[in-house]
């Protein structure tokens, strides 16, 4: 799912155009947080909209959270060219909402007030569990961030025929100070508004495409795949020519370590979602948890509906423009939407569809960063530092303050990874909220056993391992598209880890409870048993 890289040495479409269309995008949506903004005095306002939005509402904000240029772009490509197992992406991150709805969304939302942390030492020690967790979040958002800001570049520098890296770098820089400008101004309630409006948008823009792809092929899917084998078995640099796309194995077949870093990357993603802190906080904008269940329900349907579109685009992009083409352009695999777009309704389209994966990357960053400063500012500063004794402005003043750094970290590091191969950075951050934060949370929520020690070793455990097999593995060195191709020290043969790094964390944390020797406060823990299941007292939660 490679984010799209280097600019084009011919322009798709008119790049006033194209500008044109994101510009008016930038001007609904700043118009749109500044009304917002209005109320965020609070830290509650600031950091979770007070609690104000509905099940719906936040349904819609959670698909647009979700819904990255990975997704839209990535998927889609991975389906042109490597059919059925392009797909596979789409049934992981799915099917992972499942995990989310079942286990994790009402208890967390009864449980917590503004962040994952709160749930994880709600009965547990307060500042080396939220230090852990707070480590973990920022983790998680910063991999994140990174992966969508040098998307940004490499998709606005395609469109707008910008193939200087200085160009380029300037790209990530304005990306990167209108999402500052977004979570400084609208907090989480204007960050909620951009998510709603660009879900819309991206779902509205990717259904319509859908059917006009099927009504070239006379709304008959099986045409369409037949068309799309067509083209793929007679193209001639397309790696898996002559080869049975509509059939699994295009993409992960072959040896036992193809099918093993397949699986190995669906545990991930799978059980990644559960676990990624920008998620979770979602559930914290809703007024109870039956509306945080309800959201997830709308989340399900939305984000199920766009992943079927994702389906038809990928094979029309295959059978309409070719796997040649796609693979020929800049953008590589991940061109093959706004290529498609170009084919179906010339410049307009292409400018529109365009200015929604631009949408879609801002969206996503403005949400990662609020979650990442409201980490730091409540579960670090407030908590930890001052130990609970701090007011809301000051509590808010910090959060914004770590918004501008974690902005301006995220365009450095967007920047210098700029043209490299930074697929690796999305699945990383799954891997990383599977292995540090989801069996924390199982186990905080349903072991009563379950110790200080042992979610420490849990969290650090997952956290560092994770880290320390992607920086071994192919996805850094060791092959063509690494992320530092002329140099090898890959031993870890699997590009995600998460096979290895996910059991890990769940058996570090039975062993760390296991031999320690902590006192866990009872009371507490028969509260966050009845709060969990009940939502008695949820109003109340606070971080004592």
């Amino acid at each position: 799912m490679n984010i799209l890289a280097q600019a084009a040495d011919t322009t798709v479409g008119e790049p006033l155009v194209n500008i044109a269309i994101f510009g008016a995008f930038v001007l609904i949506t700043m118009a749109v947080v500044i009304r917002a903004s209005k109320k965020n005095a609070t830290s509650a306002e600031f950091f979770t909209a007070g609690g104000g939005f509905s099940g719906p509402q936040n349904g819609v904000a959670i698909a647009g959270d979700y819904l990255s240029a990975a997704s839209f772009l990535g998927i889609a490509g991975a389906i042109a060219v490597y059919g059925y197992d392009g797909f596979l992406y789409s049934i992981g991150f799915l099917v992972a909402w499942l995990v989310a709805l079942l286990l994790v969304a009402e208890l967390l939302r009864n449980t917590g007030k503004f962040t994952m942390a709160d749930v994880l030492s709600f009965r547990l020690k307060q500042g080396p569990v939220r230090t852990a967790a707070a480590l973990s979040t920022l983790t998680v958002s910063l991999f994140y961030l990174l992966a969508q800001m040098a998307g940004a570049g490499g998709l606005v520098a395609l469109l707008l025929d910008i193939s200087d890296r200085t160009g380029q770098s300037i790209v990530i820089a304005i990306v990167g100070v209108l999402m500052i400008a977004y979570v400084l101004i609208g907090g989480m309630k204007g960050t909620t508004w951009v998510q709603i409006i660009k879900a819309v948008l991206l779902i509205t823009g990717a259904a319509f495409m859908t059917v006009l792809v099927l009504a070239k092929f006379g709304l008959n899917f099986s045409e369409l795949l037949g068309s799309a084998q067509a083209m793929v078995a007679g193209s001639a640099s397309d790696p898996v020519a002559a080869r049975d796309v509509i059939a699994p194995g295009a993409q992960y077949g072959g040896s036992a370590t193809s099918k093993i870093n397949f699986l190995s990357l669906g545990i991930a993603l799978v059980l990644g979602t559960a676990g990624l802190p920008h998620v979770l906080m979602r559930f914290y904008t809703v007024p109870t948890a039956k509306e945080a269940r309800r959201s997830v329900v709308w989340a399900i349907a939305l984000i199920g509906a766009f992943y079927l579109f994702t389906l038809v685009l990928g094979y029309g992009a295959a059978a309409i423009v070719g796997p040649d083409r796609i693979l020929a352009s800049a953008g590589g695999q991940n061109s093959a939407a706004p290529l498609l777009a170009f084919e179906l309704g010339g410049v307009i389209l292409l400018g529109v569809i365009s200015a929604v994966a631009f949408a879609t990357i801002l969206a996503v960053v403005a949400g990662l960063t609020i979650t990442a400063s409201a980490s730091f500012a409540h579960d670090i500063y407030a908590s930890v530092i001052k130990k609970g004794k701090v007011d809301d402005v000051k509590q808010v003043k910090v959060s914004r303050i770590t918004a501008v750094v974690i902005g301006l970290l995220a365009i450095g590091l967007g920047i210098l990874a700029n043209g490299q191969n930074i697929a690796f950075l999305v699945a990383l951050a799954f891997a990383v909220a599977a292995a540090a934060n989801l069996p924390t949370i199982l186990y905080s929520l349903f072991w009563r056993r379950f110790t200080t020690t042992g979610a420490l070793f849990s969290m650090y455990g997952g956290l560092i391992s994770t880290i320390v097999l992607i920086i071994f593995s192919p996805a850094v060195s060791g092959s063509p598209t690494s992320m530092v191709p002329g140099s090898d020290f890959a031993w870890f043969p699997l590009s995600n880890p998460g096979i290895v790094s996910i059991p890990l964390a769940f058996i570090l944390g039975i062993v760390g409870t296991l031999i320690s020797k902590d006192t866990e406060n009872t009371d507490k823990q028969a509260e966050m048993e009845v709060r969990s299941l009940t939502g008695i007292g949820a109003e109340k939660a606070s971080a004592h």
